[in-house]
């Protein structure tokens, strides 16, 4: 999942540099157990719920532009992978309180 987030980061960059445009992206990350299934009698899709996604929302609409934002356990796991984190800091997560949060570094990733 990193490696689509940062990839799709630099794609935006080159979107943006062949159109003129400054589109930005603000991603969040999470990870974890999640529940799956297809929800709809008249329009089925398939979704996803759990403790996991909504703090991956969070991630996201806390988050800062042009950043990848994840938790502290997901940064580990990054961490353990070869990327590279900068700690952000504590910050309030709706339903969840105060949570350390991190970004992962995307100019010099070893990815």
């Amino acid at each position: 999942m990193l490696d689509f987030a940062i990839a799709l980061m630099g794609r935006l960059e080159n979107i943006n540099m062949h159109s003129f445009n400054s589109f930005k992206l603000r991603i969040g990350i999470n990870h974890g157990p999640v529940i799956a299934g297809v929800i709809g009698a008249h329009k089925p899709q398939y979704d996803i719920w759990g403790n996991t996604v909504n703090v991956a929302s969070r991630m996201d609409s806390t988050g800062v532009l042009d950043k990848i934002q994840v938790t502290e356990e997901t940064a580990q796991v990054a961490q353990r992978l070869g990327f590279s984190v900068t700690l952000r800091g504590a910050i309030h997560v709706k339903g969840k309180g105060q949570l350390s949060t991190y970004f992962i570094n995307t100019e010099h990733s070893e990815q």
